[in-house]
């Protein structure tokens, strides 16, 4: 079962679970995967806390305690979600350690409310490096215009980041920008650079989903030929802009003080459209120095049939540059298609947020005890 992975990880991606939940962690799962499905990290978001925690597994207990200290409904998410990191990067620490710090992370969003503050996103994010207190942990960071100047003060501080949310071509740029300016605020200040890690995460799935809506909507042949096509085109130009970056003389100076490249990592690979195969975004996106952080149903799908053929990006700069070419030809705007999609992640985020509040405060009065 394990072979497609075996030979993914061998090609220099590291695999990554996109999902995380208390029972998953104490059932032995996440010691499982990691055992068996080459899994060596994890991702979480608002969304994937207000399922687990909503579907109740294993929170009775702290959620009692909390409801008896009559904490607030924000104090106790955080207290929540960051035990069920903490315990994450526990499991996760002999692949941390193994790898010297390079994988064997487990990453936990700044509250999603505060995407367009840049001074609440570094102050949220010291205190959830505090709280979870583990190295291999990964503060996300969404990718907004107020997002960068805190990346940059993060990274400063020496706290590794996950920056999410990236969808266009120029904001990864600019992402990558703002990592370099962190690493060398941390140089300037004497901080030892190989202890800090990042990773960008680029959206992959979602820019078909949209894309395609709009070529259905045009409707020519031309472009139903163009539909499936766009959102790896995307994600490989990235890969080639974070090739130019990674291999700049600006780079180069950071390298000689032992500062870690930001490897780019390939989010939302679950296949939305049932009309394409269920790991395209995992085989096509084949190239050393990444990650693919999958829903369980893409890794078990992987694990299956994936076809993995040795490097899918290499080679195809040219060929995804022109598929972007046709879908702005035919009158779709990829500068709309990319901050639509933003503003959208960030809008699921603070939705899911907001439910996890409103969820959690029903559970903390429930099992309030009664007062006499």
């Amino acid at each position: 079962m394990t072979d497609a992975l075996k030979r993914l990880s061998d090609e220099g991606v590291a695999i990554w679970l996109d999902d995380l939940s208390r029972k998953r962690i104490t059932s032995g799962n996440l010691a499982e995967l990691i055992d068996q499905q080459h899994v060596v990290g994890v991702t979480t978001n608002p969304s994937i806390f207000q399922k687990a925690i909503s579907h109740g597994d294993g929170y009775e207990q702290q959620l009692t305690d909390l409801a008896t200290r009559k904490v607030t409904v924000d104090e106790a998410i955080r207290m929540i979600t960051t035990a069920d990191v903490r315990d994450a990067a526990d499991i996760l620490r002999p692949v941390f350690d193994a790898t010297g710090g390079q994988d064997g992370r487990v990453s936990i969003e700044v509250d999603p409310r505060l995407a367009h503050r840049t001074d609440a996103t570094v102050a949220e994010a010291k205190q959830l490096a505090w709280l979870v207190d583990r190295p291999n942990t990964l503060i996300k960071i969404p990718a907004t215009k107020a997002g960068l100047p805190a990346i940059t003060e993060v990274i400063g501080k020496g706290i590794s980041v996950n920056v999410t949310l990236i969808f266009s071509l120029e904001r990864y740029r600019e992402v990558m920008d703002a990592y370099l300016a962190g690493l060398e605020k941390a140089k300037a200040a004497g901080l030892d650079l190989s202890r800090i890690h990042s990773v960008a995460s680029f959206f992959v799935s979602r820019v078909d989903t949209e894309i395609d809506k709009r070529l259905d909507t045009v409707g020519t042949d031309e472009a139903k030929a163009l539909k499936g096509k766009a959102a790896l085109a995307n994600a490989r130009l990235a890969y080639q802009a974070y090739e130019e970056v990674f291999g700049s003389e600006r780079w180069a100076a950071l390298d000689k003080a032992q500062a870690n490249k930001q490897r780019p990592l390939w989010a939302s690979t679950g296949v939305k459209d049932p009309a394409y195969k269920d790991t395209l975004y995992v085989d096509d996106l084949v190239a050393p120095g990444t990650v693919n952080t999958m829903p369980e149903a893409t890794l078990d799908a992987t694990a299956d049939h994936g076809q993995i053929t040795g490097n899918t990006i290499s080679g195809t700069y040219e060929q995804s540059r022109a598929e972007l070419d046709a879908v702005a030809k035919l009158g779709i705007s990829y500068d709309d298609v990319v901050q639509l999609l933003e503003d959208e992640g960030v809008e699921k985020f603070e939705a899911a947020w907001i439910d996890l509040l409103n969820s959690t405060e029903a559970e903390l009065k429930r099992l309030a005890p009664s007062e006499g």
